[in-house]
């Protein structure tokens, strides 16, 4: 009995995309990566730690302006009103304005978007949600030269992957704000230029 060897080029799940730790999807014409936008953990407990900070200020100062204790804890109608009382409320206002704004953020999950590449249609669609609208960047995939790896080390340390582009400033790929682990920054980036067929910088 002839024996059939098995057909080259074929995927060895069974024809199924492989998973992607970032959410990505990937086919031989497709790769498709989803970026994480403002709604993260980190931002919730930082936002939530600011809106209480804020609350606390401003009750303390309402407490040494009136004379009455409208916290459950200390005494705070017993501060002075000038200067004591009126630093922690404007420590407080400030608190609220930055809460209101970090809670506004994370409301419209900015930053958040999708990274397309179709090589059927020789194009790169970078899609973005910004503050008022959703932007999408369309490049054609024979204008990206390059895959490039930053990473900086330091007090404030960055890990991104970005395009280079003929003609166009370096195009950041990956989310804003918390950095990506290498591991998982090397993989993707490996991945991309592979998908690509451009050269890899930065390792």
């Amino acid at each position: 009995m002839a024996s059939r060897e098995p057909a080259t080029g074929a995927p060895s799940s069974g024809g199924a995309p492989p998973a992607r730790p970032d959410g990505g999807a990937a086919s031989s014409a497709v790769l498709e990566q989803t970026v994480i936008g403002s709604r993260r953990l980190s931002n919730l407990l930082v936002a939530l730690a600011v809106s209480l900070g804020g609350v606390g200020f401003v009750l303390t100062s309402l407490s040494s302006r009136l004379g009455r204790d409208l916290l459950p804890i200390g005494h705070p109608a017993e501060l002075v009103w000038v200067p004591q009382g009126l630093v922690m409320g404007l420590y407080g206002a400030a608190a609220v304005l930055l809460a209101a704004y970090l809670w506004t953020v994370i409301a419209l999950d900015v930053g958040s978007g999708s990274n397309r590449f179709d090589r059927s249609s020789g194009q790169a669609l970078i899609s973005r949600q910004a503050f008022r609208q959703r932007i999408d960047l369309a490049i054609p995939l024979r204008d990206i030269q390059a895959v490039k790896v930053e990473v900086r080390d330091g007090l404030s340390p960055q890990r991104r992957l970005s395009l280079r582009v003929q003609g166009r400033r370096d195009l950041p790929l990956t989310r804003v704000g918390e950095p990506l682990p290498l591991a998982e920054l090397e993989r993707s980036g490996a991945e991309l230029a592979r998908f690509l067929g451009v050269p890899l910088e930065g390792l």
